[in-house]
């Protein structure tokens, strides 16, 4: 980071206390992972280091996250709202674990009736429907369902799968040449399923196209 990128922390408007809350989230798929606080002494500190550093409330110090953990957090970008008065820092979350409780994200409560200590699993923190949709794919391979439509293509293997996305991928060129908008909606939709099925089946992630795209973006 350049001393040009830190004059952004003069616009801000801390708090009382001097502090700004700064909210976490994936540079990939949006998930908020976590809100913590900031000061000018921890933004400078994480602009240095590429790393994020917060400033802990109770300890009332420099907090750089994951220094215990190996759970650090190296810094993507930061933007501040209109009001210049909270942050979002977008974050590459080194071992997907943000939350001290072992969780991806810190908010894996939600408003039903189950308590969370009811769960046997955290619930994943909400991303873009692309990524929930691969999460909804693997954990298919892991737990298969009887009547899955899913698991019926996992169990045919490439044959079933790849001649899936041929009929797919037909069917999109159709309703592009038609011009129908809704057509062309519902058959990407189709042919973005399909391939993260054959993503799935090979073991590639998701998340690998993610950043495939990202990088080619920048």
């Amino acid at each position: 980071m350049t001393a040009l990128n830190q004059e952004f922390i003069e616009k801000l408007r801390f708090n009382e206390k001097g502090l700004i809350p700064a909210i976490a989230q994936d540079w990939l798929d949006g998930a908020i992972l976590m809100m913590a606080w900031a000061n000018k002494d921890s933004l400078k500190k994480t602009l240095q280091t590429g790393e994020v550093h917060y400033w802990s409330r109770s300890r009332e110090q420099l907090w750089h996250k994951g220094e215990t953990s190996g759970h650090t957090q190296r810094l993507k970008d930061i933007r501040f709202d209109c009001d210049s008065d909270a942050l979002i820092l977008s974050i590459e979350q080194i071992g997907s674990i943000a939350c001290h409780k072992g969780a991806r994200s810190c908010f894996f409560n939600d408003i039903s009736e189950n308590p969370p200590e009811a769960r046997s699993t955290f619930l994943p923190p909400i991303a873009d429907s692309c990524s929930e949709l691969f999460e909804t794919i693997k954990d298919r391979s892991k737990n298969p369902k009887t009547k899955s439509y899913t698991n019926s293509l996992l169990k045919g293997g490439d044959n079933t799968i790849l001649k899936k996305i041929g009929e797919e991928s037909a069917e999109f060129v159709m309703a592009c040449k038609d011009n129908e908008p809704e057509s062309i909606s519902n058959e990407a939709a189709d042919l973005i399923f399909h391939l993260q099925v054959a993503l799935e089946y090979h073991n590639v992630e998701w998340r690998d196209v993610l950043e495939v795209l990202k990088k080619r973006r920048s």
